[in-house]
């Protein structure tokens, strides 16, 4: 999975990324600090993989990772080349879902790009550039297609430029890709168009540690302008401070949950980033476990047994037998599979078999 923070300058994307990936990207009070997208792998936090590790006396834990991408900050005009425009949205194309960083915090001693701490308005010029782009793209199919069909009649064409006909009238009335309405087979052709403004976004409110630790920071006015704008196009929402998680990032295991405790936490930003992140993009884990290494294993919710195996390795896959499961929880509760297995736990199941988020899996195959 690769997520693309993204935003206005100065909002705070790279201290965030800083934050999420100890990586130490360049971050300074200026635009365009960042120009080509640094890039940092994250583990994704799975407090099962530690207790998988005890029951089965391994020091190896190999956790799943996210790939996240500090964009530069676009400013208005981008899809018409200002700033780095192009360069920008091309980067943005190469991700999975975008992580938008939005100010909500004050501070005079950092600018902003245009004049003040205003939500709603950074959203709507980030998108506006994103759907702007997404138009060129729409104009160049569509008139492809109408010089298809001027040779002869494709029922097939013509219905793909209805669509994009409907789909270009909402995107140029500011609706982005995402928050229009389609049936499956639409969803496969709009994947196939790779518009900006369709992918899957997480928006993280940008706020001060005060605020953070007030006990009421998701009623705070900034916060609640931005879950009014997800909430009318299917985004996801997370509050941060990407002050506050530079701060944890430093910080061992036990120090980390002390502050996190002091904050009245039960989570960082980056544990809440990743959660919401999965949600959006439809996506679990399962798990393998044994003396050798426990290990998390990432695939889209609706994935057969068959298919997780070849996450493992594609000869698991081609050769797939059946695959023997039990639930963590069991696995935990009884203390090894052979106990599980003792009380009817473990269970065989075939190709058919859709994968559940917490599945203990032992592959059984043949090349």
């Amino acid at each position: 999975m690769k997520l693309g923070i993204v935003g206005l300058p100065n909002v705070g994307k790279s201290a965030l990324f800083n934050a999420l990936t100890k990586a130490g990207a360049q971050s300074a009070n200026y635009p365009f600090c960042t120009i080509d997208p640094n890039i940092g792998t994250v583990a994704v936090p799975d407090e099962r993989l530690a207790k998988l590790a005890e029951l089965y006396e391994t020091d190896k834990i190999v956790p799943a990772f996210v790939d996240f991408l500090d964009i530069a900050g676009l400013v208005k005009g981008a899809s018409q080349g200002e700033g780095l425009g192009n360069k920008f949205l091309s980067h943005i194309r190469e991700v999975d879902a975008i992580v938008s960083v939005v100010r909500c915090f004050e501070d005079k001693d950092v600018i902003h790009v245009e004049g003040g701490v205003n939500p709603a308005r950074d959203i709507e010029t980030v998108e506006t550039e994103l759907i702007l782009a997404d138009i060129e793209t729409l104009q160049r199919r569509i008139e492809k297609i109408q010089k298809s069909l001027r040779v002869g009649a494709d029922k097939k064409a013509k219905e793909d430029l209805a669509f994009m006909e409907k789909l270009m009238k909402n995107i140029s009335d500011g609706v982005p890709a995402r928050a229009f309405t389609k049936d499956e087979k639409e969803i496969e052709f709009m994947n196939s168009l790779f518009l900006l403004s369709a992918k899957p976004v997480v928006y993280a409110a940008n706020v001060s540690e005060t605020d953070l630790a007030s006990g009421d920071v998701e009623n705070n006015p900034r916060v609640m302008a931005i879950k009014e704008i997800a909430a009318k196009e299917g985004a996801a929402v997370i509050v941060v401070s990407a002050k506050v998680e530079e701060e944890i990032a430093q910080l061992d295991e036990s120090e980390k949950k002390e502050f996190l405790d002091a904050l009245g936490l039960k989570e960082s930003g980056l544990d809440r980033l990743i959660t919401a992140s999965y949600k959006l993009l439809g996506l679990f884990s399962f798990l393998t476990a044994g003396k050798p290494e426990v290990r998390a294993w990432t695939i889209p919710i609706g994935t057969k047994a068959p298919q997780a195996a070849g996450k493992i390795h594609t000869d698991f896959e081609k050769g797939f037998i059946r695959a023997e499961i039990v639930n963590y929880n069991d696995l935990l509760n009884f203390g090894s599979v052979a106990a599980a297995r003792d009380k009817g736990k473990v269970r065989i199941e075939g190709k058919d078999y859709v994968m559940q988020d917490g599945d203990v899996v032992n592959f059984r195959f043949n090349v």
